[in-house]
């Protein structure tokens, strides 16, 4: 059933909620890789001076067919031995595994790419149309194998526990005024070129012991949190939940507006699912962020499994 609903709020937003205007990208008319432009040789060699111990962390989730995933998608593995049934070798002297993967790239913890949402008339990061770039067989424009390695400096902002809670709930957000105490508590300040995830507590809460309802709902930011992280320019927003925005939605009809700030108006890429608990764990505030993609053409997301580094 809440497969149902989330489709839903899905197939609202690409009919309410997002402004047709378009206005030009600053990095010029055609631009595909929007707040990736922000990396630069002397910005990664800055995010760089951030690793004192050289400890890593995973950011991404282990995932599989059983992964609660945003309506319909799915996945599924299968490990077959080609060319060698009925007691044949492929190879001599050996055998061997090999993997079929038939699913989704939006599953799990994943990056949305800047050809993942649009406006109600399909205009989409930097005025670039729909109609003409999104073809059955992959974007011809914004494919995730246009984004460079990203590279920066990350910060993690723990609002649950600037809350006192150990998470929050499905369909609660928090205000601008609390994510600014929390980044005052943790005496750190967003730059141009971060990457930002807020640790809601959710996943650590509900991923392995009630998947049913980490999958359903969600904890998330406001449009208003939304536009104040891209007045600072950031490289990438992202948090440990499958959605970023709330869900359910503040406003019924006008599910998932963060997205259409970040990716459409902004060109700044949207992290979700991020595995953010070992680092608050650790009170990590800051570490070198690092994620390099599959480089599937004309992919929308993909699934990824960034790494901190401190």
């Amino acid at each position: 059933m809440y497969k149902l609903i989330l489709l839903s709020f899905f197939l609202i937003s690409f009919n309410s909620s997002f402004a047709d205007e378009c206005a030009p990208s600053k990095w010029g008319q055609g631009d595909e890789i929007g707040s990736a432009n922000l990396i630069s040789p002397e910005s990664v060699l800055k995010a760089a001076k951030l690793i004192k111990y050289g400890k890593t962390y995973s950011l991404g989730l282990t995932i599989d067919a059983n992964t609660p995933a945003y309506p319909p998608r799915s996945l599924s593995l299968q490990v077959v031995q080609p060319t060698q049934q009925f007691g044949t070798l492929g190879l001599p002297n050996s055998t061997y595994n090999d993997d079929i993967f038939q699913g989704w790239f939006g599953i799990g913890s994943q990056i949305d790419g800047l050809g993942h949402i649009g406006t109600t008339e399909a205009i989409f990061y930097n005025c670039h149309d729909g109609k003409e770039f999104a073809q059955i067989t992959g974007l011809t424009k914004l494919g995730i194998e246009k984004i460079p390695p990203l590279v920066a400096r990350g910060l993690v902002i723990d609002v649950a526990s600037y809350l006192g809670r150990s998470h929050l709930d499905a369909g609660e957000t928090f205000s601008l005024k609390e994510l600014k105490g929390a980044i005052n508590s943790q005496n750190i300040k967003i730059e141009k070129g971060d990457v930002v995830l807020m640790h809601t507590g959710w996943t650590d809460a509900k991923f392995e012991s009630d998947p049913a309802s980490w999958g359903s709902g969600a904890p998330g930011i406001t449009p208003e949190i939304a536009e104040y992280l891209a007045s600072k320019e950031v490289l990438a927003v992202g948090a440990d939940t499958w959605s970023l925005d709330v869900v359910p939605p503040m406003i019924a009809n006008e599910p998932y507006p963060g997205h259409g700030i970040l990716l459409q108006e902004n060109g700044i890429y949207i992290l979700e699912a991020m595995n953010t608990g070992p680092l608050v764990k650790d009170k990590v505030s800051e570490f070198l962020f690092v994620l390099g993609q599959a480089k599937v053409r004309g992919a929308v997301q993909m699934i990824v499994n960034p790494i901190g580094i401190r």
